[in-house]
């Protein structure tokens, strides 16, 4: 028989550094949660994505057990990594702050398309164009499908 859902839990941490503090400590302490033993068992899957900011979404179950489920790494920080800033323009409409090349924008989305609400690499890449250029970011060349 299936567990009975009691909660799901979004946070976004850093991968191999979860600690009892917040925002985990009072998020999973609300619900009942076991804190250091979701903090072991993060740490563990994450060690070799020690330092990236990593979605994850936990949930809790009435005997206040819990699965979590990790995602991949934010478009926008991906992103802000490939262009090599440490933030995007405060006017993104104004402001370029930094560019990145379709190459690396296809790349991005090959290793997002699984969290991506996209059925083709072609409308991931468009999303992510559309992240890049509200974070300040201009994307250098032609799209890929516009040579057609």
């Amino acid at each position: 028989m299936a567990k009975e859902v009691d909660a799901f839990i979004k946070l976004q941490v850093k991968g191999g550094a979860a600690n009892p503090s917040p925002p985990v400590g009072p998020a999973l302490g609300a619900k009942g949660v076991n804190i250091m033993e979701f903090c072991k068992r993060f740490n563990a899957k994450t060690e070799d994505r020690r330092g990236k900011i990593l979605p994850v979404q936990i949930t809790v179950y009435k005997d206040k057990s819990f699965d979590f489920v990790i995602k991949t790494t934010p478009a926008a920080v991906q992103l802000l990594e490939a262009a090599k800033l440490k933030k995007g323009s405060p006017e993104s409409n104004r402001n370029k702050v930094g560019s990145v090349t379709w190459d690396q924008i296809k790349a991005i989305a090959e290793d997002k398309m699984e969290d991506l609400n996209a059925f083709t690499m072609e409308s991931a890449m468009k999303m992510l164009a559309g992240t890049a250029r509200s974070a300040g970011i201009t994307v250098k060349g032609d799209a890929p499908w516009a040579n057609n």
